[in-house]
């Protein structure tokens, strides 16, 4: 061996692995902010838009009837939110999105899993899929208003309709990359088809589903406002639509805070939960 090599083998020879990773973790927690400035950064910038917003609208620097400004914005939260049209039309919205996101990441999770029983049924099937995660759903509202109803049914649609097809397409993502030795090796140990898929395949998949729920969450929410917006009797959408037609630019604001703080919550509570099936799935894999 050289002189150079000697000189760049020597300090990996004597610094053993656990020192290395000590190190990288003090490192990392050197350069990592701490949480409290991370979150009053945050709430820095969202007050200080809003004290800039509210002074412009005052000074007519910007027109306070196009744009309104925080002050009336949250008197009229304060009044929808005391006279209960804010909780209802909340709770509406909420309701469908919810279902709408179960039903969707379901059905689509069930339809990605299904083409691994059928390579010919995966290639028809397909094709169909994609031209349809394309097709502008705006554009199928109308008719899923139609076909439903005014009810909460149509919204529910149209969240369905724009998740199923993510679920669907990450599931027979996630599915394809399953490994393929450990399926020929498990095949001839002698398991049968549905034994790997229960044993191999679903397990293997169960990551990319999980991954999906916090795409599937935010969309689920938009075909219900969606569908609020095409017709409907109740729902914040069909609030801030309300409101865009009387000029009530202090109620529409009003409304997308509140669409805000309910897309903020869904999206952590399904961090939270994608997090938690995780932990629990690998703790489960790797204990067997």
């Amino acid at each position: 061996m050289s002189a150079e090599v000697s000189d760049i083998a020597a300090p990996i020879a004597v610094a053993p692995l656990p020192a290395a990773r000590g190190k990288l973790r003090r490192v990392y927690h050197e350069t990592a902010p701490a949480m409290w400035s991370v979150l009053a950064g945050r709430f820095g910038i969202a007050i200080g838009a809003l004290v800039l917003w509210e002074v412009l609208a005052r000074l007519h620097v910007i027109n306070p009837f196009l744009w309104s400004q925080p002050t009336a914005i949250a008197a009229e939260f304060w009044r929808t939110l005391m006279d209960g049209s804010l909780v209802e039309d909340a709770s509406f919205t909420f309701t469908a999105t919810i279902c709408g996101f179960v039903i969707g990441t379901v059905s689509g999770s069930a339809i990605g899993l299904s083409f691994w029983w059928s390579t010919w049924y995966a290639k028809v099937m397909e094709p169909f899929l994609i031209v349809f995660e394309g097709l502008p759903k705006l554009a199928l509202a109308p008719i899923v208003v139609l076909a439903l109803g005014l009810g909460i049914a149509s919204k529910i649609g149209m969240a369905v309709a724009l998740t199923i097809v993510i679920s669907a397409l990450t599931t027979y993502a996630g599915m394809r990359a399953v490994d393929r030795d450990l399926i020929r090796l498990v095949f001839s140990l002698g398991a049968t088809r549905w034994q790997v898929f229960s044993t191999v395949i679903l397990p293997g998949t169960f990551p990319a589903i999980l991954s999906a729920m916090r795409i599937n969450i935010g969309l689920a929410l938009a075909g219900a406002i969606v569908g609020e917006f095409i017709g409907s009797q109740h729902g914040l959408g069909r609030s801030i639509d309300y409101a865009g037609q009387t000029y009530n630019i202090a109620l529409i604001w009003s409304g997308v805070f509140t669409l805000s703080l309910l897309s903020v919550a869904l999206y952590i509570v399904t961090s939270w939960l994608e997090h938690t099936l995780l932990r629990r799935f690998f703790h489960t894999t790797t204990s067997r």
